[in-house]
């Protein structure tokens, strides 16, 4: 199959005043294996730039960014028999510690539309097993574009961890007044040190409700995307060595170019440049919702399963207390 450019089949057969089905067969009569071993040359290529990182849907797109339109069936089909199948995830460890007498913040991220980037962070900690310790690595992703704006890997769970993290976004991105920093309850993004990170710099904390991570979704995806196609089809020998792999996969594989389906199979580098060629001066916009709605206790105060203990006390930020209807905090 040969490269077609910016013109789709369909276009050109216009063009040349012949019909698709008669292209095809054309096309399958002339050189059927030359065409197929064509294919599969570019397959396996964009298989092995990518180190088996892309499964048959991104491998597909990167087909079509190249000019050649392949049925997604049919890349399937090859790297199957080609034993190119990208790697398998793994099972799921938690590592969030939500049992602990900090401050819990309302949720504004599942309430937010957004506009452009530095309008919403995203949080998230894993872990990483090397063969004789675990190591954990923090990130922060821009919302918007889902590019990786901070990170830090490190062989502890204290919140210097996040807080490195943190501050190297603040670096790279100047955050503006005002953004929006999302996490889960972890101990670590509520300890006074983080949150005097945030209000410094003068960014809003939010927080996903107990059980409820679907607006931390871009972040959880992230990591494993990281893990499927980097961590587990390695093996590391120290905390350098994965230090300088995880440098290369974020820095100069996934934002720049990985293509991500949630952006129109761009890379986040990419998407952010053409999201800049048409600059929105607005910002993002907020709904609120009825205080039935927030995260509350049972009526009996209690957790099923455990001991009676007061309910989080929900706080709403200031720059927010202004221009929307009053909330209730409860006390602990």
């Amino acid at each position: 199959m040969r490269l077609q450019g910016s013109l789709s089949i369909e276009r050109m057969c216009q063009l040349a005043g012949v019909s698709r089905a008669g292209f095809y067969r054309s096309l399958q009569g002339r050189a059927p294996v030359e065409e197929d071993m064509e294919v599969r040359s570019v397959i396996q290529q964009i298989a092995v730039e990518h180190r088996r990182r892309y499964g048959y849907r991104r491998i597909s797109a990167e087909l079509r960014r190249r000019g050649m339109l392949v049925n997604h069936k049919r890349v399937l089909r090859i790297i199957r028999e080609d034993n190119l199948l990208a790697v398998q995830p793994r099972a799921f460890v938690v590592t969030t510690d939500s049992d602990h007498e900090f401050e819990v913040y309302l949720n504004l991220a599942s309430r937010m539309k957004l506009t452009g980037i530095n309008q919403l962070w995203i949080a998230d900690i894993t872990y990483i097993r090397l063969k004789q310790e675990f190591v954990y690595l923090a990130v922060i992703l821009d919302a918007f574009s889902r590019k990786v704006v901070g990170w830090a890997l490190d062989r502890t769970l204290a919140s210097r961890l996040p807080i490195a993290a943190l501050e190297q976004a603040i670096a790279q991105r100047q955050s503006p007044p005002g953004l929006v920093h999302h996490s889960d309850r972890g101990v670590q993004y509520a300890s006074g040190d983080y949150v005097k990170i945030l209000r410094k710099h003068q960014m809003i904390p939010s927080m996903s409700r107990p059980a409820n991570p679907y607006d931390n979704a871009s972040c959880e995806s992230f990591m494993k995307t990281l893990k499927r196609e980097e961590i587990y089809a390695n093996d590391y020998r120290d905390l350098d060595h994965l230090l300088g792999n995880i440098e290369a996969f974020i820095e100069q594989y996934y934002n720049r170019c990985r293509l991500h389906s949630a952006l129109g199979y761009r890379p986040p580098e990419e998407f952010e440049r053409e999201a800049n060629t048409a600059v929105n001066s607005s910002g993002a916009t907020m709904s609120f919702f009825r205080y039935e709605e927030i995260d509350q206790p049972d009526e009996e105060g209690t957790v099923a399963g455990s001991a009676p203990r007061a309910a989080p006390r929900l706080i709403i930020p200031m720059s927010l207390q202004q221009s929307s209807p009053p909330l209730p905090t409860w006390g602990k």
